[in-house]
């Protein structure tokens, strides 16, 4: 670290602590347009980037706009050029949903079985993310999902295997940063063996030294031998590592010591949003954010909230000037931001003369961004409908026949009752899905006599009596359900469902359309099909495969015992 503040000292010694301490937090915003608050924020603080989530999203075009007018934003205001990030995972979890490659999530990824494509898949979306001129990726997660009672992780990890999770995290790592994007590994040490969401609360982890070292860390370290760009922290306590009852994200012990010094990481350590229940409620995120800074993060996330963080920024500041922060320790973070900065092509200006760092660096920054974006928009139009193969072709890999005790599949050519549960908002990372392509709609699109019944989640319990009057109906010979998280706490009316379904004797399959684990709700069923999603190029291909057009590939990466 000394050797990189010596590297940097003569441009940090040009900036303003207000400057530096802007290079340390990134804000997310409402709107789709570089006017308004957005606009406010980056010309009254001179904050190190923005986070995208859909609602900043309209269309590549948009966002591509949206990012050269953010960038303008910040070169008209004397400042660097921003991080833009966005958590585009893949699957289930992605902001940017339409014109794009969305390509299959994780746990797909895996149950097709090759790790090429997943450095393939993380290559093509880095160079579309690059095209609309995002430069950073919450992605890949390298939480390994062990416990089948995880609310929020599931089908976004790997998988079970602490080696399988590296090997498939190194993979899309390699991709991401081949393609210009700086990779985040998350959520360090792991957030897979939890059973409460640190959207809504602080996980405590209680295993010990030897099994986080054993299970946990295996991804992360080899992320760092990988040289990954940035690694996050999770709002998780684990006893083992921490003294005292304090998240990760807030522990000097873990972040410093553990991540730090340890493991020998020195990329960039990003908190996950500091206004997760996990950290406001119990610390408040204000607060929070110069705990984070004093425990090691260079990046502090700030989502929603604009007051929260200009609060954030002027207490940061205030802990500086108080003696409670040392300008040594915000310098230290800042020189390894602008390191990254730099790698990433965000600064034109050499860091090693002494050209000014502010004033002069960002228009010409701002120039190469553009050129970079401009050369990787000609590379995509070249090759967007080879991304559509690669995305099909994992895809159509993935979808995993479990058991068909009834030998049902592939479907016979009869009247088929399908019911689709549609897609629902289980936790803040996910996003609102609209059911633009029901399982029932894929199977007729691909020739199947059907009846294409769609109910949310919520409303199962009311809607199980005209449900069960059409699967009695004498045309339909065979039903078909896709579930969706029917093994989550609020998942019975489904599990009832199909119990009163299976009561009429007709050959009946189940396709868990996200948790695989929902087979371990519904033990009895015969037939049973994983997905891992629900999207429309999940859908189709679960389609297909139903039907015997493609055969089912797919090998799990959870245990259903």
């Amino acid at each position: 670290m000394t050797e990189l503040l010596e590297q940097y000292q003569h441009k940090l010694a040009r900036m303003t602590l207000r400057e530096k301490i802007g290079q340390m937090l990134l804000c997310g915003f409402h709107g789709t347009e570089a006017a308004g608050d957005v606009e406010r924020l980056l010309r009254t603080y001179p904050v190190g980037g923005v986070i995208y989530f859909a609602r900043n999203i309209e269309s590549p075009e948009q966002v591509e706009r949206l990012s050269a007018g953010l960038q303008g934003i910040a070169a008209k205001s004397g400042q660097l050029p921003l991080w833009i990030s966005i958590d585009q995972e893949g699957g289930m979890v992605a902001r940017i949903t339409n014109g794009v490659t969305l390509m299959p999530g994780q746990m797909a990824i895996a149950a097709a079985g090759s790790n090429e494509k997943a450095y393939e898949a993380a290559y093509i979306s880095g160079l579309e993310l690059k095209s609309m001129g995002i430069n950073m990726n919450f992605a890949p997660v390298l939480d390994i999902n062990n416990n089948a009672a995880n609310p929020v992780i599931g089908v976004r990890s790997f998988g079970e295997s602490p080696q399988s999770v590296a090997d498939y995290g190194v993979k899309t790592i390699a991709g991401l940063q081949g393609a210009g994007i700086a990779a985040t590994a998350k959520h360090f040490p792991g957030h897979g063996d939890t059973d409460t969401d640190s959207h809504l609360d602080l996980p405590v982890i209680m295993h010990d030294r030897e099994r986080v070292e054993r299970v946990e860390l295996v991804p992360f370290r080899a992320a760092i031998a990988e040289g990954v760009d940035a690694i996050m922290s999770a709002h998780i306590y684990f006893p083992a590592l921490e003294p005292e009852r304090l998240p990760v994200t807030l522990s000097h012990t873990v972040l410093s010591g553990l991540l730090r010094q340890e493991l020998g990481y020195e990329g960039i350590i990003v908190t996950d949003c500091m206004e997760m229940n996990a950290i406001a409620v119990h610390y408040g995120t204000v607060e929070a954010a110069v705990m984070a800074v004093e425990a090691g993060a260079d990046l502090v996330l700030i989502s929603h909230t604009a007051k929260l963080q200009e609060a954030a920024f002027e207490a940061l500041e205030a802990g500086v000037k108080n003696g409670r922060i040392s300008e040594k320790r915000i310098d230290e973070s800042v020189a390894r931001l602008l390191m990254y900065k730099e790698k990433h092509g965000l600064l034109q200006i050499n860091m090693h003369t002494d050209d000014e760092i502010v004033s002069g660096g960002s228009e010409r920054s701002l120039s190469k961004v553009r050129n970079n974006q401009t050369s990787s928009n000609e590379q995509l139009e070249r090759s967007s409908l080879q991304h559509q193969e690669v995305a099909r072709y994992i895809s159509e890999r993935s979808i995993t026949l479990v058991r068909d005790q009834l030998d049902m599949l592939p479907l016979k050519p009869e009247r088929t009752l399908v019911i689709t549960i549609a897609a629902s908002v289980t936790t803040i990372a996910d996003e609102q899905l609209s059911q633009a392509v029901t399982l029932g709609s894929a199977l007729a699109r691909h020739g199947l006599d059907v009846i294409d019944l769609t109910i949310t989640p919520e409303d199962v319990a009311l809607s199980s009596a005209r449900l069960l009057q059409a699967a009695e109906e004498e045309s339909i010979s065979q039903i078909v359900v896709g579930t969706y998280n029917a093994s989550s706490p609020s998942g019975d009316p489904q599990c009832r469902l199909i119990s009163w379904l299976q009561q009429l004797g007709k050959p009946l399959a189940v396709v868990a359309l996200r948790s695989p684990y929902d087979l371990l709700a519904l033990p009895d069923v015969k037939v049973y099909v994983a997905a891992y999603e629900s999207r429309p190029l999940a859908m189709d291909s679960t389609a297909r495969a139903l039907m015997g057009h493609i055969p089912f590939a797919g090998k799990l990466p959870v245990s259903l015992i």
